[in-house]
């Protein structure tokens, strides 16, 4: 008896894979799952006008102020958004960080 497997390579680029992410964390939360703690968002300021997120101990991201506009930009270096305000953007990317990183619920020392 002979077997034949074939495969097919699949190749996704990261605004795919983050979309992916993002439904399945979106899918679990519907499916009754239990939604879990936020993790702990700590902001430092690092420089004039750029802020680090960390988000329940581990990087989160950043916000970084250019001509009056707040740039977010989350773990992985992905635009997050444009936003007007810097509380904005923190609310935004945190929104977004649990979103994409649903197990961290660790709270940062």
């Amino acid at each position: 008896m002979s077997m034949t497997i074939s495969t097919t390579e699949l190749t996704l680029d990261t605004d795919t894979v983050d979309t992916i992410a993002i439904l399945e964390a979106e899918a679990a939360l519907q499916s009754g799952a239990e939604r879990a703690s936020r993790a702990q968002i700590v902001w430092t300021e690092a420089d004039a006008g750029l802020w680090v997120a960390s988000y329940g101990g581990y990087y989160g991201g950043t916000v970084d102020k250019q001509n009056g506009h707040y740039f977010a930009s989350d773990t992985f270096g992905q635009y997050v958004g444009d936003f007007a305000s810097l509380e904005l953007a923190q609310q935004r990317l945190g929104a977004h960080l649990h979103l994409m990183l649903p197990g961290v619920i660790r709270p940062a020392r």
